[in-house]
């Protein structure tokens, strides 16, 4: 992973230069207008949450089980990763509600349910930093459950009434509006490369201070 680190850091900075160059020249929807161009970052930010809930569920069933220390460095890092891209998803929708719905918030399936998400990954940090000995095996079913949680968000739009779109929404997409539909999985690919780059940066972050303890703890032996 050292070896491709730097290419992709590059790569990913170069579409993230790119992408609002696309943004401001791709036509507006018929209805949204303006802002409609959030959804470009708005759904590619929840394509990195997806990618980042993934990662925790697998590293905490590993470590849950196994106990791989790898594992669990993995899940702790897209943990983080979750809490920032989960943030910024929230935001990005309510900013976009404010226009669609005429408010900031509204108390819906979807986004009740991806706020509980956030708060069961805050809820994993919290716990890693100061529940004390074996905090780590909590913090793994933690990291399990949230995952476990990620295909209900996914449905609830298609399973309770709800003001989101359904999922049928990117198909529509990109058969009436291609040049947007381009620009979404564009968007989507700058962020889950951005995730990737930022799991592995944050992981080899782990495996440092996992040496720097063994080091002291030999120094005191």
């Amino acid at each position: 992973m050292r070896r491709v680190f730097a290419p992709l850091a590059i790569l990913a900075a170069v579409m993230f230069a790119y992408a609002p160059i696309g943004v401001a020249r791709v036509e507006y929807e018929s209805t949204m207008l303006l802002v409609q161009k959030i959804f470009y970052f708005h759904f590619a930010t929840w394509m990195a949450v997806t990618a980042a809930v993934t990662v925790c569920g697998i590293a905490s069933a590993i470590y849950l089980f196994k106990g791989t220390p790898l594992a669990d460095q993995y899940a702790v890092a897209s943990a983080e990763l979750t809490t920032i891209f989960c943030t910024f998803g929230l935001v990005s929708g309510s900013l976009w509600g404010r226009k669609a719905w005429g408010v900031w918030w509204q108390w819906d399936a979807r986004l009740t349910m991806a706020f509980m998400l956030e708060m069961v990954f805050l809820g994993y940090l919290l716990v890693r930093k100061y529940g004390g000995p074996g905090s780590e095996k909590l913090a793994a079913a933690m990291g399990l459950f949230g995952a476990a949680t990620a295909p209900f968000i996914y449905k609830s739009v298609d399973w309770w009434r709800t003001i989101h779109p359904q999922t049928t929404v990117m198909k529509t997409l990109g058969d009436k509006f291609p040049a947007a539909w381009n620009l979404v999985w564009f968007c989507s690919g700058a962020f889950l490369l951005l995730f990737v780059v930022m799991l592995a940066a944050r992981v080899r972050l782990e495996q440092l201070r996992a040496q720097l303890d063994r080091a002291y703890l030999a120094a005191e032996e």
